[in-house]
């Protein structure tokens, strides 16, 4: 196991380099349970590129919303992960607030974190976090195995369902999307 930190300083891109580097190696699954989705483009393509050659990629995201902008603006995602062959599932027994992924668990290289990360920008390039990552396959098989039991109180999200939503709900997510990434923009270019 080992403590992967995030800060402003020598450390800002270790957790979503350690994502990387795991989702690229990923030969078999991709499980993500995150409250707060709104990662880099760069992850967005990792997830994409896993799904593209054949890994299962499942995301576990926040089906009641706290924050109206992270909430819009990670939908606004859906239809093109879900066009990867990424599916995608809203819990919905309660608030989600885990920062939790595995990859992998019962192939050569499991890969498991837990820990303070979401995958947004606050967490990724501002926010001081701290993960632990492991490559015990014990540990991975227990998270997935209640990541798996988590994703039965979730509601798969389809491309149809998308499409269902109201025009203005759309907007809304568009709007909240180019707010979120011109905000991570300006904070990029000041941290």
């Amino acid at each position: 196991a080992a403590l992967v930190l995030r800060d402003n300083l020598r450390q800002r891109r270790s957790i979503e380099r350690s994502y990387l580097r795991a989702i690229g190696r990923a030969r078999q699954d991709v499980l993500i349970a995150n409250a707060y989705f709104f990662p880099s483009r760069k992850l967005l393509d990792a997830l994409c590129h896993a799904a593209g050659r054949g890994v299962q990629v499942r995301l576990l995201l926040q089906g009641r919303y706290e924050y109206f902008l992270q909430a819009h603006a990670s939908i606004a995602l859906y239809a093109p992960l879900l066009r990867a062959g990424v599916q995608i599932y809203e819990y919905e027994a309660s608030f989600l607030h885990a920062k939790v992924a595995v990859i992998d668990a019962g192939g050569r290289s499991p890969w498991a974190t837990v820990g303070s990360s979401n995958l947004d920008p606050l967490s990724l390039l501002l926010a001081r976090e701290a993960n632990v990552v492991s490559h015990q396959r014990d540990l991975a098989l227990q998270l997935q195995d209640r990541l798996q039991l988590a994703l039965t109180q979730g509601r798969r999200v389809q491309a149809a369902d998308l499409a269902l939503r109201a025009w203005h709900e759309r907007l809304l997510d568009r709007l909240a999307y180019a707010l979120a990434r011109s905000m991570v923009w300006l904070v990029k270019d000041h941290f």
